[in-house]
This record gives structure tokens, C-alpha cells and sequence, in this order.
């Protein structure tokens, strides 16, 4: 089996790059946590990029359903069709959709999975998932039938920890929990998008999106994204370098909330009149 080594625009530190391979040796769902915009839906399609795998996506939602990934059983179309006269009304397998679970387990090549932010569902979803992710199989009582999956997925879980997940389903994940990237990492992602981009605007700029992100009265920090968006903004519009720990040109791509561009501002007040930030 091939490792994960990470991609060339995705910067993974060693620790983590230690335990998806682990993951993938244990056949196991990796449960990935970590703050808004530390890469956690990105990891999968980097592993997908890397071992080359099809990346199968299962956004969920606050109305999303466990059987929804299964499998859908359109009987509104059977109706219409027996109603109109439809060729293969009889033939129930022509009214089943495979859902995502499905499609992964049903795919002729080992696939990964990404079950994205698991959390937004209910506190039911995760237990209702819990024979698939064991045994990788599913029944359809309609079709008499189960769907065993042909290769076992890489399965990658992200949640946002807006909830707490089961017990039950916990045990039967490997948990990694992803810090915030430090300023030599985030140098090193920077590079990895941005491969030419200027140093002195690099270094000032990593110096004041930190000192935002420490801000206490900041409530919804500034992510990688936002800094990746916000040096673009820097390089197109020829900021000077020297301005920008005093001024935060473009600040409404860093904060996104009324109250936080408030807070910066007068924490820059105060850095004029001789306080720290």
C-alpha cells in the first residue's frame, strides 16, 4: 500500500502525517477535528491527490440523514412512471440511488470518503452510521439486497466540534485534532501557494495577522484562508510593507464581523499612543 506523503500544496506536519497513514493500515475512519481553516476538508483531497483516488464528498447538513448516504428509494418516479406508462415499473433496483456510503462502497477502486463537518447533523446521525463505517456493508429491503463494499474507502471525518459526537462512534475512530498552524508552518504553506511572493511583505504581514489573531476581543479569528486571501489583496494593491502592522490595509478580508474590525481598530489606537496591541 502506498503512503501518504503529504501533496504539493498541502503542508502536513509530521504528526499528522503519521496518523492517516496509520488510519489507512488500521482501516479505520479518521476523525479530524480543528478550528475553521486549518485544512481538515482539504487533507482528503490532498490524500486523494497524492495516492491517486477518487475524493467522494458527503457534505452534511442539519437536515442530512444517515440514510441519505446510504441509498434513495424514489417511489414519487415508480409512482409517476406506473401512472404514465413507464417501461420497468416492475423493476424496483431502476428507483434505487446510491448515496455517497454507497457510491464509495460500490466503486471498483479503493476510493476515499469524506464525510465534511459530521457535527452539523443530529445527535443521532454518527450511531446511525455505525454498522456501515464497522462492517462496510448496508441492506436494501426493497431490492432484498446488500451492498458490501467491493474495496474498503479511506474514510476522513472532519467535524468542527460544534457538538459532541457519541461514545460508541468515537471508539471506532482515530482522532486527530489539528492545531493552528505557528508562524514557520504558515510561512511554509504561504510558500506552497504563493511560491515567489516578496519576504519583508511576507514578514510583516505574519506579523500583524497574528497579532489580530491574539487579539482576546477578536471573537471569529482570521483563518489560513483569509491570510492567503489577504496577502493576494497585499501584492495586488502595492501595499508597502512598512504600513501594513499599523494600518491592516484591507482588513474586511481578514475580519468578517463588525464588532472585531471595532476591536482592532482600537487596539491600534492604542499601539499610537505607545501600548502594545
Amino acid at each position: 500500500m502506498k503512503e501518504f506523503k503529504g501533496s504539493s500544496n498541502y503542508v502536513v506536519s509530521a504528526d499528522l502525517l503519521r496518523i492517516v497513514n496509520i488510519a489507512i493500515a488500521l482501516e479505520k475512519p479518521l476523525l479530524i477535528k480543528g478550528e475553521p481553516g486549518t485544512g481538515k476538508t482539504q487533507l482528503a483531497q490532498a490524500i486523494s491527490d497524492a495516492l491517486d483516488k477518487e475524493l467522494i464528498i458527503w457534505n452534511i447538513k442539519s437536515t442530512t440523514k444517515a440514510q441519505d448516504g446510504l441509498y434513495v428509494y424514489d417511489t414519487v418516479q415508480r409512482l409517476y412512471d406506473s401512472q404514465f406508462g413507464g417501461e420497468g415499473v416492475d423493476d424496483i433496483k431502476k428507483y434505487i440511488k446510491l448515496g455517497k456510503l454507497g457510491e464509495a462502497f460500490s466503486a471498483d477502486k479503493q476510493v476515499v470518503l469524506l464525510i465534511d463537518e459530521i457535527d452539523k447533523a443530529d445527535l443521532e446521525f454518527p450511531n446511525d452510521l455505525l454498522w456501515e463505517l464497522d462492517k462496510m456493508e448496508f441492506y436494501i429491503p426493497e431490492t432484498k439486497e446488500t451492498i458490501t463494499a467491493r474495496q474498503r474507502p479511506i474514510v476522513i471525518i472532519t467535524s468542527n466540534a460544534e457538538k459532541e459526537l457519541p461514545d460508541a462512534f468515537l471508539r471506532r475512530c482515530i482522532f486527530h485534532y489539528i492545531s493552528f498552524p505557528d508562524a514557520a508552518m504558515m510561512t511554509d504553506i504561504v510558500h506552497a501557494h504563493y511560491d515567489n511572493i516578496e519576504d519583508h511583505l511576507l514578514e510583516m504581514a505574519m506579523r500583524a495577522f497574528y497579532q489580530v489573531r491574539d487579539l482576546p476581543t477578536v471573537a471569529k479569528k482570521p483563518s489560513t484562508s483569509e491570510l492567503l486571501d489577504w496577502l493576494q489583496a497585499l501584492r495586488i494593491g502595492g501595499v508597502d510593507p512598512e504600513k501594513i502592522e499599523k494600518e491592516l490595509p484591507y482588513a474586511g478580508i481578514l475580519l468578517k464581523k463588525t464588532e472585531d474590525l471595532t476591536a482592532v481598530k482600537n487596539a491600534k489606537n492604542r499601539a499610537k499612543n505607545g501600548y502594545r496591541w
